[in-house]
């Protein structure tokens, strides 16, 4: 639910002029481990996501956005990024190198929200022939404002690492998806410096059901694994989802 899973994005790229959709994500984090469901909201976690995603290519390249916002008794949290990519160099017809400059932040009312952070880089992306299958790899810069490690020293410059992939299978009834982050980000609050997110989408696609074509409606799940992500320690959080897809 942190972010748009680009490789899925990319394969209807392929296919139309843009691709938007929204999710609803009911999230087992709290039943499987107190620590995230306390309630003085140190790392309160909440039980439902609604994420909003909107990627859009154009001559020079291509322009995504997404909005997560967590709900508990109303709006806990929201979260967004914003990043466009410029192609300068195409290898062939399946793979290209991009420019990349991207913006993250968001606010909540837990402990430990998110910074703001920008972040620039080089983007190398490919896809299969028939592009059932995409994938990009992005090495980037982060600079994150006014923060400090355990030493009170500054430590605003960092950086991150992202894969992504998706896989259409199937005769595309099916669509997995995923990203894994590695990154810097001194948090004192939790005694870590180096934060590692990955989160796997696994969709039904009911478009495909005789008669339903119009109905752009998938079903399924996602697995988030993360390490001195939502809390100190390795935690692995499913979820039940839904999307729509314009």
């Amino acid at each position: 639910m942190r972010k748009l899973i680009l490789a899925v994005i990319l394969l209807t790229a392929c296919a139309t002029a843009s691709a938007q959709n929204i999710q609803l994500h009911y999230d087992f984090g709290r039943s499987l481990y107190n620590e995230l469901d306390k309630t003085d909201n140190s790392y309160g976690r909440p039980a439902l996501t609604t994420t909003v995603e909107m990627f859009r290519p154009d001559g020079w390249g291509s322009t995504f956005f997404f909005i997560d916002m967590d709900y508990s008794r109303g709006v806990k949290g929201a979260y967004w990024e914003l990043a466009r990519e410029v192609c300068f160099w195409q290898e062939s017809k399946m793979s290209w190198l991009s420019a990349h400059l991207e913006y993250n932040g968001g606010m909540s009312d837990a402990a430990g929200s998110y910074n703001d952070s920008w972040l620039a880089g080089a983007t190398y992306s490919g896809h299969s022939k028939d592009f059932s299958k995409t994938w990009s790899v992005s090495m980037m810069y982060k600079f994150i404002p006014h923060t400090v490690n355990v030493a009170g020293e500054s430590q605003e410059h960092n950086f991150q690492i992202t894969g992504v992939w998706g896989i259409n299978f199937a005769k595309s009834w099916c669509t997995y998806s995923g990203f894994i982050d590695f990154w810097r980000e001194c948090r004192p609050w939790q005694n870590t410096s180096h934060i590692l997110l990955s989160e796997h989408q696994l969709w039904l696609n009911l478009n495909k059901i005789k008669g339903w074509d119009n109905v752009n409606l998938s079903v399924g799940s996602e697995i988030e694994f993360s390490n001195n992500f939502v809390a100190t320690g390795f935690y692995v959080i499913p979820t039940l989802a839904a999307k729509w897809t314009f």
